[in-house]
């Protein structure tokens, strides 16, 4: 089973065939792997921010040019995109045995946020950078776009300006996200590393449907897809696509049709239990659709729940990628940022707390960009035991699988109680 995962099929172009993932030389892939969460799309709760203030790119600069001043600000997001991943990053990565890497952006860091469209070449040479290391050290690169011009999903982690989607209502943020797809397009069609396009990430969230007009958000969802995959195909014929539904990715409603011959079925998985139920409704889309399986985000839960979650995704030839690569004081990521001393006073100023001064934030901040470098993290080896079912994990009983390949569990269907602390979904 796990001959399908090793770094040794990364080889050339991915493609769909029937269900399968399968790389240029015609051999099953299970693509195991992390997002780069936070990275070039920052999201507070990893800076361990509860509070809407701080909670978004947009209001995270705005928060940190108060606090430090405009010229300190901005020399702070050019480290901290230097600092948060490096080649080592990418080297660990591959050195835990993992094939793949999601890689979410924001769209302001490919492009202006003006009138017209306007690219952002420093932006573009972070993400080429880092394929680089992934080329360097055989592990397929996706490309997410996480936050799309206006906002696709109307929350926080699309870095929307009011908590609504305007890319299905904003004619200029539409365009701007389709001349994205394509400038991507134009400038990686020729490299095999990127394993895929993840065209938008957790599109629509719940609320927006029960508007006056409960289909419209969806119906626009798949008109944005149709455009910016006849877009893309008209540049690049050869890399994968990956297609999300909306609900946070999680509802199969927008796959009645194939949108593509060369495409995965992209679905994400948290807080649900941790049996074949919480992959089933996917399996029956894929059977009908005769079309490839990814849980392109998922994690965020004890170790004992990935230790049941993503073997039982292999054996059912789903490939997996885990969030994030690393994030503040956590048990749960490979990788675990230290708290800068006086992080505490930082935050304090989101939730009305009092201006701790220029100098005094300026040092904070300075302790933040040491402590995510990779080589100043606390690693924790268990999050990576567990994802793989290594020695040295921690295994339910009722989690085991009982019948090899098939993903029934001793417990069978468990949708009863809440074993884990989490409500299903």
């Amino acid at each position: 089973m796990f001959e399908k995962t090793s770094r040794s099929r990364v080889k050339g172009f991915l493609r769909a065939e029937g269900r399968k993932v399968v790389n240029e030389a015609g051999e099953e892939i299970v693509l195991t792997g992390w997002g780069l969460g936070n990275w070039l799309l920052p999201e507070g709760y990893m800076w361990l921010s509860r509070g809407s203030e701080f909670d978004r790119p947009r209001k995270m600069e705005r928060v940190i040019r108060e606090l430090a001043g405009s010229e300190y600000a901005e020399q702070f997001w050019t480290k901290f995109r230097e600092h948060y991943v490096t080649r080592e990053d990418i080297r660990l990565m591959a050195e835990l045995g993992y094939n793949s890497v999601r890689i979410p952006f924001g769209w302001r860091v490919l492009m202006e946020e003006e009138p017209g469209i306007v690219w952002k070449e420093d932006g573009f040479a972070l993400l080429d950078r880092c394929l680089d290391w992934c080329e360097e050290f055989g592990v397929y690169a996706f490309l997410d776009l996480h936050g799309a011009p206006g906002g696709q999903t109307g929350s926080n982690i699309d870095d929307c300006v009011d908590d609504f989607p305007r890319l299905y209502t904003d004619s200029d943020s539409w365009l701007k996200a389709i001349e994205l797809w394509k400038e991507l397009a134009r400038r990686y069609k020729d490299r095999w590393i990127v394993g895929g396009y993840d065209l938008l990430n957790e599109p629509v969230r719940p609320g927006l449907l029960e508007d006056k007009h409960p289909h419209y958000f969806v119906q626009r969802l798949v008109d944005f897809y149709e455009e910016a995959i006849s877009a893309i195909r008209a540049i690049d014929s050869r890399h994968l696509l990956s297609i999300e539904g909306h609900h946070w990715a999680t509802n199969t409603a927008i796959f009645y049709k194939r949108f593509d011959e060369n495409m995965v079925i992209h679905f994400h998985r948290y807080a649900c239990m941790p049996g074949i139920e919480a992959y089933q409704p996917y399996l029956e889309v894929s059977e009908r659709l005769n079309q490839p399986l990814w849980l392109g985000e998922t994690g965020e839960n004890s170790l004992e729940w990935f230790a049941a979650m993503y073997p039982l995704a292999v054996s059912l030839d789903i490939g997996y990628n885990l969030w994030p690569w690393k994030k503040m004081q956590c048990d749960n990521s490979p990788y675990s940022i230290n708290k800068p001393e006086g992080w505490d006073e930082f935050l304090a100023y989101t939730t009305g707390g009092a201006h701790p001064g220029y100098k005094r934030v300026q040092q904070i901040l300075d302790g933040f960009l040491e402590n995510i470098k990779v080589a100043n993290c606390d690693p924790n080896p268990l999050a990576t035991d567990a994802a793989f079912r290594k020695p040295g994990c921690r295994l339910r009983g009722t989690d085991f699988d009982a019948f090899p390949g098939k993903g029934a569990s001793f417990s069978g269907f468990r949708t009863e109680g809440n074993l884990y602390g989490y409500q299903a979904q």
